[in-house]
């Protein structure tokens, strides 16, 4: 899988009747929403996108507001914890329900959380090296089949190094999550009744921080997380189906 995904919403209740149809917002509106959850940013409005663009690069945020619902994409907005949401996007969300979704298939990790009015209900995160995260809420029903072991993670022969730590796998789940709570998927089989998220519209902004504090902590963290890697390792698999380490200058 490739599916990545950082998302945030603020919604007047199920995004599915909002997106269906949707019309493009007013680049003024969609900039307001922008300012509103990055305040004191420098914001600069760089052209368009869809809502398919659901992990932008640093700095850059997608954003549409639609009648019942504002929706942004960027990284900055989901958390490994997402209980711990910044009080001014709890805020900008006020009196309605505020969903967030992140995925990210290099380390298999998900998270989604909502809240309503204001009200944290449901709160999950995890991957297969750092286990649960956080599990707050009662699962919801489309989460049961998973937790009651539905959709195992089959061993890969020569490859998986015991059974898989988790239940089953995070990125299975964040896409029937994405579904659940988006209305769309970015990977898998889509049913008849998803949203085509390439239809939708969004403005993308450059949005940074002023001060270039948050642009040298994030490399910081960028060149700690190279060190930690180390060496690149590549793998191929053998006649016999096991995965074998090959010598990277051979490749």
């Amino acid at each position: 899988m490739g599916a990545k995904t950082a998302l945030l919403a603020f919604a007047d209740g199920d995004l599915r009747p909002t997106l269906l149809g949707a019309t493009p917002s007013a680049p003024a509106e969609a900039e307001a929403l922008v300012r509103r959850v990055f305040p004191g940013y420098d914001v600069t409005l760089v052209g368009g996108s869809t809502l398919d663009t659901t992990y932008p690069p640093d700095d850059i945020t997608c954003a549409t507001v639609l009648p019942g619902a504002e929706i942004l994409s960027d990284r900055r907005l989901v958390l490994d914890r997402p209980s711990e949401l910044p009080a001014h996007l709890l805020q900008a969300g006020a009196g309605r329900r505020i969903i967030m979704h992140g995925m990210h298939s290099v380390v298999d990790w998900c998270c989604f959380a909502l809240w309503e009015n204001g009200k944290l209900v449901r709160s999950l995160s995890l991957s297969p090296d750092g286990g649960i995260e956080e599990n707050i809420g009662e699962p919801f029903d489309f989460e049961r089949p998973y937790w009651d072991g539905e959709h195992p993670v089959e061993p890969v022969p020569g490859w998986s190094e015991g059974p898989y730590p988790l239940p089953f796998h995070p990125l299975d789940l964040g896409e029937e999550a994405l579904r659940v709570l988006f209305g769309f998927v970015l990977e898998g089989r889509p049913e008849p009744d998803d949203i085509l998220a390439e239809t939708v519209h969004t403005h993308e902004f450059r949005v940074a921080d002023p001060s270039g504090e948050e642009q040298t902590a994030r490399e910081a963290a960028y060149e700690q997380v190279r060190r930690d890697i180390g060496p690149l390792r590549m793998f191929r698999m053998g006649p016999d189906g096991t995965m074998r380490e090959v010598d990277w200058d051979k490749w």
